[in-house]
């Protein structure tokens, strides 16, 4: 299985096992060039947010973690000062509600008071989603817009200022790959996903006047974490019935340590994914004729699969039960 780091700005595609070779060898490595920087890790209580924290924590650098749980970030906290050389004061545990706007000025102003300066600001915070349109409340297309567009851009907004006066920093964001294709029963999530690649690619050229400055994007494929537990579906508090198996997804802590090789060596767009779904967003860029022929070919197996009661992750892997 083969992921890939691909960079605008950087020709080419890189299997997993090379990106790491060319980082170690040819680049740097997460654990020289991040160590000792501040770092801002929103949607830090789970998933890739709270696995970028442990990572994080052994690369040497100094923690800003988010979420709305608090008690969840101080577990997170107590589990990166166990398996990391850092200080209780090198972690400031920062409770943040991505929804409530008005809130980010303070949250921002109090996380460079405790350390001076942020470095980086990890955008991971957000919600995925499993329904079909036709049965989605228009009101649970107006919290993901809410959550994972403007509450990230919120933050970025607050951010920005702080880097630009600095003339370095680093504001990465956790995107998908449904952010550079649409996908079957996350037409919310998606459209959140484009937004967010529409916002940064073009704040991107806003910033060449800041050469240190590094707007990237991460577009991961399925990985193993709580996203899908805690997705939206067609009514803004109906769980998720199934979760179903995540064992051909990549591991979370794989995904990560692309991500921090990706941020170390300074790449603007990374597609971080195992194959199948690596090759078909390869498609989508090269051949989107074809890859529209496969997209509606595995879309309506999706759909059908996810109507018969099997989990929309692995519909592609399970064949729907029939009585």
């Amino acid at each position: 299985m083969t992921s890939s780091l691909k960079s605008c700005g950087c020709s080419g595609y890189y299997t997993e096992d090379f990106t790491l070779l060319w980082a170690s060898v040819i680049g740097h490595r997460p654990e020289s060039k991040l160590k000792g920087l501040v770092v801002w890790v929103t949607g830090a209580s789970s998933g890739i947010g709270e696995e970028l924290a442990y990572q994080l924590a052994k690369c040497g650098s100094r923690l800003i973690l988010s979420a709305r749980r608090e008690d969840e970030l101080n577990r997170v906290k107590r589990h990166c000062l166990d398996y990391a050389g850092l200080h209780d004061e090198d972690i400031l545990v920062l409770p943040l509600d991505l929804l409530e706007r008005t809130s980010h000025e303070e949250k921002t102003k109090a996380a460079i008071q405790y350390f001076g300066h942020i470095d980086i600001l990890i955008n991971n915070g957000g919600r995925s989603q499993r329904s079909l349109c036709l049965e989605t409340s228009v009101d649970v297309y107006q919290a993901l817009m809410e959550l994972n567009f403007l509450g990230t851009v919120s933050i970025t907004k607050q951010v920005l200022p702080h880097m630009t006066q600095r003339g370095t920093g680093s504001i990465v964001t956790v995107s998908s790959v449904v952010g550079l294709a649409g996908a079957p029963l996350a037409t919310g999530y998606s459209a959140s996903k484009h937004a967010l690649q529409g916002f940064f690619n073009s704040l991107r050229t806003e910033l060449t006047d800041y050469p240190n400055l590094l707007i990237s994007t991460v577009c991961p494929g399925p990985v193993q974490s709580q996203i899908v537990h805690n997705a939206f579906t067609e009514e803004l508090n109906k769980p998720v019935a199934i979760a179903g198996n995540q064992e051909h997804k990549m591991p979370t802590s794989r995904c990560v340590r692309l991500m921090l090789v990706g941020i170390a060596n300074n790449v603007k767009e990374m597609w971080i994914a195992q194959q199948p779904f690596l090759l078909f967003y390869y498609a989508w860029q090269y051949t989107p004729t074809f890859a529209w022929f496969i997209t509606n070919m595995l879309g309506r197996k999706r759909v059908q699969n996810f109507k018969a009661g099997v989990d929309a992750d692995s519909a592609y892997f399970t064949k729907p039960k029939t009585s």
